[in-house]
């Protein structure tokens, strides 16, 4: 997020697209409903009429795969109405840009696309530069090779006509939606958007957020109250742990993974630290060598200095151009090239796409280690349905782990709140607490290289491991950790720091191996003040816009509202008096921790201000991304249609689906589109009675009471068709595997009208597996998904495929 939860109560208008927030974060939809009775208006998009829906103001449906079409109708209807924030636009973006004339678009593929490696030459993205290289621009946004411009003329194309023919949304709710929303365009007016996996796992996952973010830029709802771009994680702590590098792609705090051609710390930070010309961007990310160097001394401490590259080296490196995804490394392990799997806390065999390819992976492994609180499909997967135990080779051992509740430790949830939970009970049987388990399997690792070394010993040997308390994991060590230390008596920034102290914020990390920190982001989180994701104050803002600064900690430096200078005109007044986030007193700034301390752009007397710096402090030039060169798939937004889909071609261009989104190409990797085997389109959604693939929940008899069955989910109108009643057992299958379920015939799905065309859409919980309920007949939803994702992130693609719905 953006923002946090506890601000949804100040936007006056909340899109909730890609989710189900009243179902899946119930407690947190409490600040979406303050929202509404202070005046707010609540759009539900949805392919289902959801109990998001039954909540909302206006709800409309549309086709499973077709955000981007549905989105990119409202920024062609507020382009042409002249609806977008021109100052902050204009200030604030990168709207202003002169982009070369490299770049085309052509019916669905943008400049540089090289179709053999089904990838592109970015180069041809890259905006001009004046003689000092700083980008040229244009504030008064008329030149036609502006950002804005070329979004204009990119765009045209969506007129609601269109746009309802691929989404199957009625144009009049095209219509009064998109007048709606684009009303918070207005000065002391903001919207928001709160989205989940129902826009992360598609081909164009990335762009569906981008697309969406391109919108609250042009009606000026960054760094705004009410504003922000705000996902809604699927745990309490998906955001912690992805900011401490759960992918592949990523070190701790959003540092990049090495690649085998930085073949030393010299090189890689020059790889990844950006320099700008333009003396007014903070560029912040110039600051990569103190945030790698530190993380470096955080692994290994000592055995790290100058010398050996601060232990560079002893890191492992990705091939150049390879992917090491969710997707790929089950791919490669299905190809019998991976010998061991620790499964930790995850449970594939329910919760990857294609499922049955994943468990017939695990088979071809030499062992496989699962750490959960019960047995799940994953541990088991060698004696479920279709498998003889005495074919499979793999040895698979289970590490119990203790529950939330019996454990010390942080979360860090979807606003970024850091906060501290505390050990209630002890845990039971020889369940073990993950640190626990982590810190045992090290020191054991750890032992047999000093007795005897094996290949490459010096990441172990070096490296920093001792985070015990009489022989118990300790995760206030591991925090303090996280947040860093001062290794030397140093002076940094006019102040004296003695070594063993905790450093007060990343500002004052160094790139000499001096300080120490686990993950940049989290420098401030733990000082000598104590531990802040602890506190528990609760003071408010002066104007109580619920940013509660003293409860609990948020990152980065606490600051509750990122992109903050953003709300506030160039002299560093409020664009809302009322719920302001920062102001500039003339002298500083008040309210939330600013995005920066500089001054505003300009002074009082509407003089630029040189010592000010653009307002959005993480980009290279200083100013918000329209146009996005960086991205696998293209530089702006473009609806494609989803591996499999019900229709034959695109309607929006001659490129069918997105050309840039990965495809493995082995049998069990198939897939199916206009295929009149599988004629409707499928997505799998949550129950609000279960918890992901329900290891901690069907486990439970009252929940599995509850919501005993796998379902699948349909129209009256397909039900008729297929003369299925309600309760009735049903088959669901597609390219990749079949799936029984019970039939749930209701009102809440409605056939789509594509022009002439009517396609059925049916939807399915992923909670379930063969384990529990004992029948065994309830198995997952993933068994039918395919294997392809997002062209950036490879997030499979569970959200839009294709299935046939039979009479068991």
């Amino acid at each position: 997020m953006t923002n946090h939860w506890i601000d949804i109560k100040n936007s006056d208008c909340i899109l909730i697209m890609g989710s189900n927030a009243a179902e899946n974060h119930p407690i947190s939809f409490k600040y979406v409903i303050e929202a509404q009775q202070k005046g707010a208006t609540l759009i539900s998009v949805d392919p289902r009429f959801t109990r998001t829906s039954s909540k909302a103001d206006m709800y409309s449906p549309l086709r499973s795969g077709t955000d981007i079409a549905f989105l990119g109708g409202m920024i062609k209807y507020i382009i042409d109405n002249q609806l977008y924030h021109q100052e902050y636009v204009a200030n604030y973006t990168n709207a202003t840009f002169i982009v070369g004339k490299k770049f085309k678009f052509k019916d669905g593929l943008f400049s540089g696309f090289d179709a053999k490696n089904r990838k592109y030459d970015k180069s041809q993205w890259a905006f001009d530069m004046d003689k000092n290289g700083v980008p040229k621009m244009d504030r008064s946004l008329k030149n036609s090779r502006s950002v804005l411009q070329l979004l204009k003329k990119h765009f045209n194309r969506y007129n609601t006509k269109l746009v309802s023919q691929i989404t199957g949304t009625p144009e009049k709710d095209l219509k009064k939606i998109y007048k709606t929303y684009a009303e918070t365009g207005k000065v002391g007016k903001a919207g928001t958007i709160m989205y989940a996996m129902g826009w992360t796992q598609h081909t164009v996952g990335t762009q569906n957020i981008r697309t969406m973010a391109i919108i609250q830029l042009l009606l000026g709802n960054m760094g705004m109250a009410g504003g922000g771009v705000n996902a809604l994680r699927g745990e309490s702590n998906v955001q912690g742990s992805t900011d401490h590098c759960l992918l592949w792609h990523i070190w701790p705090g959003y540092l990049k993974t090495p690649r085998s051609s930085n073949t030393s710390l010299a090189a890689y930070n020059k790889k990844w630290t950006p320099a700008s010309k333009d003396p007014l961007s903070a560029n912040w990310w110039q600051n990569y060598p103190k945030y790698s160097v530190s993380m470096l001394k955080s692994f290994f401490g000592d055995n790290a200095d100058a010398s050996n590259d601060f232990g560079y080296s002893w890191l492992p490196k990705v091939d150049d151009g390879k992917a090491y995804s969710w997707l790929d490394l089950f791919d490669v392990m299905y190809n019998g090239e991976i010998k061991g799997f620790f499964a930790w806390g995850q449970n594939p065999a329910c919760s990857g796409a294609n499922a049955n390819k994943n468990r017939q992976a695990m088979a071809k492994l030499d062992w496989m280690v699962n750490t959960n609180l019960f047995e799940n499909e994953t541990g088991a997967f060698w004696k479920g349905p279709g498998v003889d135990p005495t074919k499979v080779k793999t040895e698979v051992f289970f590490l119990p782990a203790c529950v939330s509740v019996e454990k010390d430790g942080s979360i860090t949830n979807s606003g970024r709140w850091m906060q501290w939970r505390y050990q209630g009970p002890k845990p039971l049987g020889n369940s073990l607490p993950d640190g626990q388990i982590i810190m045992n399997l090290g020191n054991k690792i750890k032992e047999l290289y000093a007795a005897q070394p094996g290949a490459f010993k010096e990441p172990i040997a070096n490296l920093k491991w001792d985070y015990l308390s009489n022989g118990e994991y300790n995760a206030h060590m591991v925090a303090k950790e996280i947040n860093g230390y001062f290794l030397k008596d140093v002076t940094v920034r006019g102040k004296d720091f003695k070594a063993g102290t905790l450093v007060p914020s990343f500002a004052f990390l160094l790139a000499d191996g001096s300080t120490s920190s686990g993950n940049w982001l989290y420098c401030n989180s733990y000082t000598e003040k104590g531990n802040m994701a602890a506190r528990r104050g609760q003071k408010d803002a002066p104007n109580n816009i619920g940013l509660y600064p003293e409860f609990s900690w948020c990152w980065p430096v606490n600051r509750r509202i990122i992109y903050n200078r953003a709300s506030v005109d160039p002299k560093g007044q409020p664009w809302d008096n009322a719920n302001w986030v920062i102001r500039w007193t003339g002298k500083k700034w008040e309210g939330d921790v600013p995005d920066g301390g500089w001054p505003p752009l300009l002074s009082a007397d509407g003089k630029p201000n040189p010592k000010s710096k653009h307002a959005f402090i993480m980009r290279k030039h200083g100013h918000a991304q329209i146009f996005g060169p960086g991205r696998a798939d293209g530089p702006f937004p473009e609806h494609y249609e989803p591996l499999e889909c019900p229709v034959e071609r695109n309607y929006m261009s001659k490129q069918r689906m997105n050309p840039t989104a990965p495809v493995y190409g082995g049998t069990a990797d198939d897939w199916a589109t206009c295929d009149p085997r599988y004629p409707y389109v499928a997505t799998t959604y949550r129950v609000v009675e279960h918890w992901q693939t329900g290891v901690m929940t069907r486990y439970q008899p009252y929940l599995l009471e509850m919501q005993p069955q796998m379902f699948v989910e349909m129209s009256k109108e397909l039900a008729r068709l297929k003369d299925i009643r309600n309760g009735e057992r049903v088959m669901v299958s597609s390219l990749r595997g079949k799936v029984e379920a019970t039939a749930l015939v209701t009102a809440r799905f409605k056939p789509f009208k594509l022009g002439k065309l009517t396609v059925h859409q049916v939807g399915l919980p992923w909670h379930f597996g063969w384990i529990k309920p004992l029948s065994g007949m309830e198995e997952s939803a993933n068994l039918l998904t395919p294997n392809t994702g997002d062209a950036n992130t490879r997030i499979p693609e569970t959200k839009a495929f294709m299935v046939n719905v039979t009479k068991a």
